[in-house]
């Protein structure tokens, strides 16, 4: 019999989604705010994600061997509620509560995904729903996914789980072995969250923006070393000011932040609106300059002995979508390859709980090489899409449409026009890498700035990344290092700034996807095509979604985003929808 496990995540109340492992191999993954449309789908459960799964693969509710959940009940024996009671002392009833109920929130998420199991036809009676800790889940997300087969460090940052804040490990033969936890307040994912809070973004979400605006300050011209140290192997968060709880919070129009009015008598008013203005730009750089050290001496600590054996490191957690500190991983002389969770934060927790318990009962898991996990939808369902549409869009199909699309879209973008681009299977996790996205020629100039104002509506500063040829990443980026997810900037090779400005950073970097043909053959040889036109095996590409709105899902979804923009073309399988007066080719 097949060894079928769901892995379902919502634990924290954010970003909800299932996995689906069916013999160690992934066959679908999906968020569940794809599917409902609302941004980190709050306070709700992965119900549409793992629907997704089952009808995709054909399974049915009494097929599956064990739901994994990412969240486990931790015993008052272990110190972790320990230290969170001792850590909050100011907030007495909070502390006590840790001590007294510790596992309250487990029990309540157990419950709403038995529910949400029931709503989907489980027999909770022939169900087995396996725990897994939170930081285990990630901790599986990226050494059990990575492939790699030599001893392995493993790391895991975020906010926070059950009590852990920060995981670090090693992965052998299978099996994780777990060296040491830190545990809330002392989060050094937490003191980032805090800090892109009191930036003017929204915790768990803009955190890419304060990293997308540190290049344009100055590091060095405010000192945030008392915010956080890490001394004799433990990592201590000032308290007076970030990751902060009960009164001790900053509170605006009835809102309470995870930082302190001492933060705000130190470093000024919280900031407000879109521009990226000093000292705030200063404040961004130094954050993340403290984060990266602090990170490298914490790795050096408690890993440092394994990578000189073995030079592997596995990371996930919110933490490692830094793309900046993984750049700086990379460098160290030590490392030989760095694997980071392509679904580093909450949404990959449900495939590392999945992966967790499949190896557990003896399967292990395939090696992630590509995240086109979602649904997938055929040029019919895209001509009955526009069919029903009530902008009644305009459209063509494309005949011959693995030759002719890339054909078609690459003549498009080297006229200067980016083109939203909805190709296979959607994408599991934050990164567009050529499923659902925009895409533009980046030796085109303005062109990000067009996608900026008039398609994404966001932050003038923030950086579009590239796609590019796996023949070319070496020559543009200076490394043969995998780089598949998109979750690591390298340091631009000068000629190539000038070839395709349109996706370096401030700072001279990008964060690229390298792409093999094998994983999303259109995508590559829309590549191919453009290097064919302009001499560069590159595109822009930024995910197709505005501002605010999860990435697009259905061809439904593609249109009402279309309309909704200036876009003028817009690529669906074998469909071309154009706007009025845009030149069909």
């Amino acid at each position: 019999m097949a060894l079928i496990i769901l892995g379902l995540s919502g634990a924290l109340t954010h970003d909800p989604s299932a996995a689906l492992y069916i013999d160690g191999k992934l066959v679908a993954a999906a968020e569940e705010e794809r599917f409902v449309r609302d941004k980190h789908a709050k306070n709700r459960m992965p119900y549409e994600a793992a629907k997704f799964c089952l009808e995709f693969a054909g399974i049915r509710p009494e097929d599956v061997s064990a739901v994994a959940i990412p969240f486990a009940p931790i015993s008052i024996m272990e110190p972790a509620r320990w230290h969170y009671a001792k850590r909050y002392w100011y907030a007495p009833d909070r502390g006590l509560d840790a001590i007294l109920a510790g596992n309250r929130r487990f029990y309540r998420y157990k419950k709403r995904i038995e529910w949400c199991l029931q709503q989907l036809g489980f027999d909770l009676k022939k169900t087995q729903i396996v725990p897994v800790e939170h930081h285990l889940a990630h901790a599986s997300s990226a050494y059990h996914c990575s492939g790699f087969t030599e001893k392995t460090a493993i790391l895991g940052i975020d906010g926070k789980g059950e009590y852990a804040t920060t995981f670090f490990g090693y992965g052998e033969n299978g099996r994780i072995h777990k060296i040491k936890e830190f545990y809330d307040p002392d989060s050094l994912g937490g003191l980032y969250g805090a800090i892109t809070e009191y930036l003017g973004f929204e915790m768990l979400d803009g955190e890419y923006k304060v990293m997308g605006m540190a290049p344009y300050g100055d590091p060095d011209k405010y000192d945030f070393s008392r915010l956080a140290k890490f001394e004799n192997g433990e990592l201590v968060i000032d308290t007076d000011y970030a990751n902060v709880i009960g009164f001790r919070r900053y509170k605006e129009n009835g809102k309470g932040y995870y930082f302190s009015p001492k933060l705000i008598d130190w470093l000024g008013p919280k900031r407000a609106g879109d521009i990226a203005d000093e000292p705030y730009i200063h404040y961004a750089a130094s954050m993340q300059k403290l984060f990266e050290d602090l990170a490298l001496q914490m790795i050096d600590y408690y890993l440092g002995d394994i990578l000189r054996e073995t030079g592997r490191l596995a990371f996930a957690g919110g933490g490692a979508l830094n793309v900046k500190l993984n750049q700086r991983i990379i460098a160290r002389p030590d490392l030989r390859e760095l694997f980071v969770q392509p679904a580093s934060g909450d949404s990959g927790t449900a495939v590392g709980a999945a992966s967790y318990v499949s190896v557990a009962r003896g399967v292990p898991v395939e090696k992630m090489e590509h995240v086109y996990l979602g649904p997938r939808y055929t040029t019919e369902d895209v001509i009955a899409a526009c069919a029903k549409h009530p902008s009644q869009p305009q459209w063509q199909q494309i005949a011959n449409g693995d030759t002719e699309v890339p054909q078609r879209i690459a003549q498009i973008l080297a006229d200067g026009q980016p083109v939203a681009w909805f190709q296979g299977r959607m994408e599991f996790g934050p990164r567009a890498l050529g499923g659902r996205s925009i895409v533009g020629c980046p030796s085109a100039a303005g062109v990000a700035d067009r996608i900026n104002e008039q398609i994404k509506f966001r932050e003038r500063w923030r950086p579009f990344c590239p796609s590019m040829l796996d023949t070319v990443g070496p020559q543009m980026l200076q490394t043969d290092h995998p780089a598949p997810f998109m979750t690591f900037t390298f340091e631009v090779a000068e000629e190539w700034k000038t070839r395709v400005p349109e996706v370096v950073h401030e700072d001279g970097t990008s964060r690229a996807q390298v792409l093999k043909r094998e994983f999303n053959p259109r995508y590559y040889d829309l590549m191919l095509e453009l290097e064919r036109l302009t001499g560069n095996g590159v595109v822009l590409n930024t995910s197709l979604n505005r501002r605010g709105e999860p990435m697009i899902c259905s061809p439904t979804d593609a249109l009402n985003m279309f309309f909704g923009s200036d876009l003028q073309y817009l690529v669906m399988e074998d469909v071309l929808v154009v706007k009025e007066g845009a030149a069909l080719g």
